[in-house]
This record gives C-alpha cells, sequence and structure tokens, in this order.
C-alpha cells in the first residue's frame, strides 16, 4: 500500500492504484475525496486553489464549471445539508463549438456562455461570480437561491442592480420569474443562507421586511448587531444557528435580557423552525409584536 501520498489533488489512474486501494486508504484516514474522482491527503488544508486543481482534474480544458460547483469554488456553498454526506457531481458545460462530458462523476450540460461570463481560476474555467449567482437563481429552489444570490451579493459587493442589468439575457429562460422577483429582495447586508431563509419567510408572509443587521448603539458606542429589526416598533429578530452561536449561548442571553429590559421584543428563530408549526409559530409571533395594541384605536 502506497504510505507517500502526493502533495496535491492526484486521481487513481495517475497513482496505478486499485478501487480497493482507494477504499483502503479513505477508512484509515489517510486520504479524502475532494471532488468525484479526485483525492487528496488527508491532512491537506481546504483551500479555493486546491478545490480548483482538483476540478480541473475531472473536467477537461474545453468545459467550464458552472452552478453550484462553480459557487464551491468562489468559496461559497450552496451544497444542501443532506449533500454534504456524499460526493456531489462537478457541473460543467461545454464551450461552444463542443460537445458536453460524458466522464462519470461529471454532469455536463451546454450553455450559452458569453466571454465575459467566464473567468480562470488556478488553472480552471469558471462562470464568475456574478454569473453564476444568477444561474443558482434560477436553478435552485426558491430558498436557497435567494440566499445564494444574498450570499455573493455580500461576498463579492454585487448589487440587485448589477444582477438586474444582467437579466436581458436571461429573457424566457427557464426559472428567470423566480429570478426576477428573488433579485427585487437582494441585500448584500444578509450574511447567512439561514438568515436569507429568514428574511424571505417574512417576505412571504406578508410582512414589512425588517433592516439586516442593525446596530443598537449604547452611550454613542455601537454595541450591539440584531440580524433583522424593526428601529421604531422595537422588535428584533435572531436567527440561532448551531455554528454560528456555538459558544456564545451564555453572551446571546445576556445580550437579549439587555434588549428586553430596554423594550425589545426578541423573537429568536431556531434551526428547523423553516416549516409547518415552527415557521407558523414565530411569524404568528411577529406579527402580533408588529400590530401593537394601540394601532386599531380612533383617534
Amino acid at each position: 500500500m502506497l504510505q507517500d501520498w502526493p502533495d496535491g489533488p492526484f486521481t487513481r489512474a495517475a497513482l496505478d492504484l486499485s478501487d480497493a486501494d482507494l477504499r483502503r486508504a479513505e477508512r484509515s484516514g489517510e486520504i479524502r475525496t475532494v471532488v468525484r474522482g479526485v483525492f487528496t491527503r488527508a491532512d491537506c488544508r481546504d483551500s479555493i486553489e486546491l478545490r480548483a486543481r482538483a476540478a480541473a482534474m475531472a473536467a477537461r480544458p474545453h468545459h467550464v464549471v458552472t452552478d453550484r460547483t462553480a459557487a464551491w469554488l468562489h468559496g461559497i456553498d450552496t451544497h444542501v445539508y443532506a449533500e454534504h454526506d456524499v460526493v456531489p457531481s462537478i457541473e460543467t458545460c461545454a464551450l461552444r463549438g463542443h460537445e458536453p462530458t460524458s466522464l462519470a462523476g461529471v454532469d455536463g450540460r451546454t450553455r450559452d456562455l458569453a466571454p465575459e461570463d467566464v473567468v480562470e481560476l488556478y488553472g480552471v474555467l469558471v462562470t464568475t461570480p456574478l454569473r453564476t449567482a444568477l444561474d443558482l437563481g434560477c436553478l435552485l429552489r426558491r430558498r436557497e437561491a435567494f440566499a445564494a444570490l444574498c450570499t455573493f451579493a455580500q461576498v463579492y459587493g454585487l448589487t440587485a442592480a448589477d444582477y438586474r442589468r444582467a437579466l436581458r439575457r436571461y429573457r424566457r429562460r427557464r426559472g428567470v420569474v423566480q429570478l426576477r422577483e428573488l433579485v427585487s429582495l437582494v441585500d448584500p447586508r444578509i450574511e447567512s443562507q439561514r438568515e436569507a431563509w429568514v428574511y424571505l419567510a417574512i417576505i412571504d408572509a406578508g410582512l414589512t421586511a425588517p433592516e439586516p443587521q442593525y446596530w443598537i448603539v449604547v452611550d454613542g458606542v455601537p454595541t450591539y448587531r440584531l440580524d433583522f429589526a424593526y428601529p421604531r416598533l422595537r422588535v428584533c429578530v435572531e436567527y440561532d444557528g448551531d455554528e454560528a452561536h456555538r459558544g456564545r449561548e451564555t453572551y446571546d442571553e445576556a445580550r437579549r435580557d439587555w434588549l428586553r429590559r430596554h423594550g425589545w421584543t426578541v423573537i429568536v428563530v431556531r434551526q428547523g423552525a423553516f416549516t409547518d408549526e415552527a415557521l407558523d409559530a414565530w411569524l404568528a409571533e411577529l406579527r402580533t409584536a408588529l400590530c401593537p395594541p394601540y394601532s386599531n384605536r380612533r383617534w
């Protein structure tokens, strides 16, 4: 069994290994899969360069990496939770005049790309952040699509105006109706996928859009930042995700106690609260908070 693995990505064929060799090395924790059919030592640090070099081994020179794989190469993970247990296919499209790939583990398509839609990233052709975001806005399910648009806007400095200018080329494309609607809601201040889900759920419920990333100023100093706020009504909505808030529970509770003592209504949305009764419950709480008793008085 080979013990000295290469420093970078490699394929089974390049090292003349059997499938059994690879399975044993993966089980023992020596190597890991980067993309389907491409491996690296388990202790190699994940990076955009590593991902791109691995993708280049799985794609052909006349293919462009697209969609969720392109987002992954741009540092944005748009794969759903369940997909993290498997290695998803590399998504590519063929440049004009070439056939889509038929390689196993590569999802090959055709797409009408302009030169300005493509960038080279560590030796692999990839759709640009703008093109990738718009494609995902058409292809993904609605809330995942909105999260992708907001995340690309936040990370790459894109705006709703940038998206709107590019929309002309998407006329009659499948998913463009969803894309147009979501582009009008994009706010680069939304910092995570689940925050985007919270924001979209509020809009879909017919409620007024809150202000993302609102700072509470104490004695002239910005002190507490709220995920979403209605400052005049002193109502805020906070998303508690496991990763972002792990280890911060004591601080978060103290912060929210301060807010409540100072007249704020704090609505906490927890992981999994986006369907059925859980979704209805926090939206009902928010709807009540936004309609204080005095709002129905006759003056």
